[in-house]
């Protein structure tokens, strides 16, 4: 009986009715598992064909594994399951990638690469291999909005020729069901310090037809990049609107101010007290987002992590009372002169209005803390000075600060 040798190269190619290419695509990969002189597989992942796809691929001696659920990260998710490599090639099955020469990603893996890209944009691309539009608007835009979120220096995030550690692939948990499922992989491995490399490749024109909608996928991307990066989507643009509107508060407290040739009145200050306001209750969302990714998703965020080891529920309390007081005192001289006026007219609108606004920030601050403490207990209990420990894993990763109010 003949020993079969373990893997240490799995070729993993989803397929959707991809009768016409399946066959020599399969041929190039054991071709290019050959050529590093490493034992290997190709598995083929049929995502629900309804053509020879399948057949065809184990005929030319790849294993196939089956995917009901359709979609391109379902589909990955499957084979990267299934796979017994130490290094996992990824690649489409409709014959753009040639994958005949595997060697630079295996050896950038062998020499401490974790996650190991292919770059249509510093390769080749043949002519009609890929859309104008996708090449020098869609592509560039989306990964460089992917770079200046996630502090990455990759120049084609989408390209489908990839390769990664199996090491590298338990740590970043991939779970996009979709064409996102590109970006996840990226995203996470910037998140958890992974070192991320890329191999200039050739990029040749698809066999058959394709099966991506553009704007639906491009959007699916940028969802995906905003959800995953709250200093962007929250921080940001709180701080925007706190800063504008804090400053056209306290601007306006005293009455109205003449600025480049008008007066600026009431209605600008009801403004910069809802830009305020709003610009407060967005930060909170991307701290509580920002805690829950740290403490329970095992994403790493140094400084906050330091931050919030120093803080307590308490320093929290103080901010927002000190706020909810200042917002409190001030009404009451509002409400003061008014008594003495026999509550006739109120006439003190802008001081009435930054007396408000003070005290809807100080309320927001003082629940925004209870929340954050709680977020930092586990999920069984509530605000009990003494409670049990959590798993390792969570352990280590909860600030000190969060985990209780003593």
């Amino acid at each position: 009986m003949v020993k079969r040798h373990a893997p240490v190269i799995s070729v993993i190619l989803p397929c959707l009715n991809e009768e016409a290419a399946i066959g020599g695509v399969v041929d190039e990969a054991w071709a290019g598992i050959g050529a590093t002189e490493l034992a290997g597989e190709v598995v083929v992942v049929d995502n629900g064909s309804s053509d020879r796809s399948a057949e065809l691929a184990q005929l030319h001696g790849a294993r196939v594994v089956r995917e009901p659920r359709r979609g391109y990260g379902n589909a990955y998710l499957a084979g990267l399951a299934a796979a017994e490599g130490e290094f996992l090639v990824m690649a489409d099955a409709d014959g753009s990638y040639d994958l005949r020469d595997l060697t630079p990603f295996v050896s950038r893996l062998q020499q401490g690469s974790d996650l190991v890209l292919g770059s249509r944009l510093r390769g080749s691309i043949h002519p009609g291999a890929m859309p104008w539009l996708n090449r020098r608007v869609g592509n560039p835009i989306l990964t460089a909005f992917l770079n200046v979120l996630f502090h990455v220096r990759v120049s084609d995030a989408h390209c489908g020729l990839r390769a990664i550690r199996r090491s590298a692939l338990a740590r970043v948990n991939l779970q996009s069901a979709g064409m996102e499922f590109a970006s996840e992989m990226i995203v996470k491995a910037a998140k958890r310090r992974l070192v991320i490399a890329e191999v200039p490749i050739e990029y040749r024109r698809r066999i058959g037809w394709s099966k991506l909608n553009r704007f639906r996928d491009a959007w699916g991307h940028v969802r995906f990049l905003l959800v995953h990066s709250p200093t962007f989507l929250f921080l940001i643009p709180g701080l925007v609107l706190l800063t504008v509107g804090a400053i056209v508060l306290l601007g306006l407290a005293g009455g109205p101010v003449d600025i480049f040739g008008r007066s600026w009145q009431i209605h600008t200050m009801i403004a910069g007290s809802a830009a305020t306001v709003v610009g407060a209750q967005i930060i909170e969302l991307g701290v509580f987002a920002r805690t829950y990714a740290i403490l329970y998703l095992g994403e790493e965020e140094p400084i906050l992590q330091r931050l919030w080891m120093r803080i307590r529920l308490e320093h929290g309390l103080l901010l927002g009372g000190t706020v909810l007081l200042a917002g409190v005192g001030l009404l009451g001289e509002v409400f003061a002169r008014w008594a003495a006026s026999g509550f006739g007219p109120l006439g003190h609108y802008y001081a009435s209005i930054l007396g408000l606004t003070l005290v809807g920030l100080g309320v927001q601050i003082l629940f925004a803390s209870f929340f954050l403490s709680i977020l930092g207990l586990p999920r069984h209990v509530l605000l009990e000075p003494s409670r049990p420990r959590l798993a390792p894993a969570l352990e280590e990763r909860m600030p000190a600060g969060l985990g209780s109010s003593r």
